[in-house]
């Protein structure tokens, strides 16, 4: 299993303008783990698997809908797959500008 980290996720918004705050916005949302807690887990080098399963996963992330990775996210069946999934989301539609308050579901 891949091992959580910031890089790739911080990289790809960077590149549209978008900073490391908002990313870690998103994570918490998400999560529920506030900044100190994420970048412990970075630095612990756990994998996805692992964070996610320690995390409290927000309740309205069942409104997260759409494509992803070729998969449509509220068809999928694991619930580890959904959450790496969800995270994606919310990461690529930040990357694509869109307004905190969507991405957020408020």
């Amino acid at each position: 299993m891949e091992v959580f980290q910031d890089s790739l996720s911080l990289k790809k918004i960077e590149k549209k303008g978008r900073t490391k705050e908002e990313l870690y916005q998103v994570i918490r949302w998400l999560t529920s783990f506030d900044e100190h807690i994420i970048q412990k887990h970075i630095d612990a080098e756990i994998t996805f698997a692992d964070f996610l399963a320690q995390a409290i996963i927000n309740p309205n992330a069942n409104l997260i809908k759409g494509m992803i990775c070729g998969y449509r996210i509220e068809e999928i069946e694991s619930p580890l797959t959904k959450k790496i999934r969800d995270l994606d989301k919310l990461v690529d539609e930040l990357a694509k500008g869109k307004a905190m308050e969507k991405i957020l579901r408020v």
